[in-house]
């Protein structure tokens, strides 16, 4: 069983690093932006939502731990009074298929609730169909579908 433990400023900054290249990548992969700019507009963004970093004031940071050892991190941010927002949720590499992001939505959903909400969004890229299943199964509903052809 997992458990979610706010991050710490060491836990942030190694999170951080990798997500910005992370997601720099997933854009570029989706088409929204090239690779030359994508670094640098992924720092933008992560500098926009988290300004204050893990103390951002609304956002819940957490470390996905197993048996004591991190294994993931999971983004939860407080959009408005009763909506809150996952900006961001990944397992490492090797713990992958085992439940652990199932699970971790499920903990991070309780954690909403807690904190007054009652609706949580979240964005997924169209090319990854293993996060869209588990969401779908999870109960997420599609609210929105860009569709994009190249010509």
């Amino acid at each position: 069983m997992i458990k979610l433990v706010l991050m710490n400023s060491v836990e942030y900054q190694k999170y951080i690093s990798t997500a910005i290249k992370t997601y720099a990548e997933e854009k570029v992969l989706a088409g929204n932006w090239n690779e030359e700019e994508s670094v640098c507009k992924a720092q933008e963004e992560y500098g926009r939502l988290l300004p204050n970093g893990e103390k951002t004031e609304n956002n819940f940071l957490y470390s996905i731990v197993n048996e004591d050892k991190a294994i993931g991190v999971i983004w939860l941010a407080r959009l408005s009074e009763k909506k809150g927002y996952i900006y961001d949720i990944a397992i490492e590499q090797e713990y992958q298929g085992f439940g652990y992001g199932k699970e971790a939505m499920k903990q991070i959903e309780d954690v909403g609730q807690k904190l007054g909400m009652n609706n949580i969004g979240l964005h997924v890229f169209g090319h990854n169909k293993v996060a869209r299943g588990l969401y779908e199964k999870l109960g997420y509903q599609t609210t929105n579908v860009l569709m994009e052809k190249e010509i």
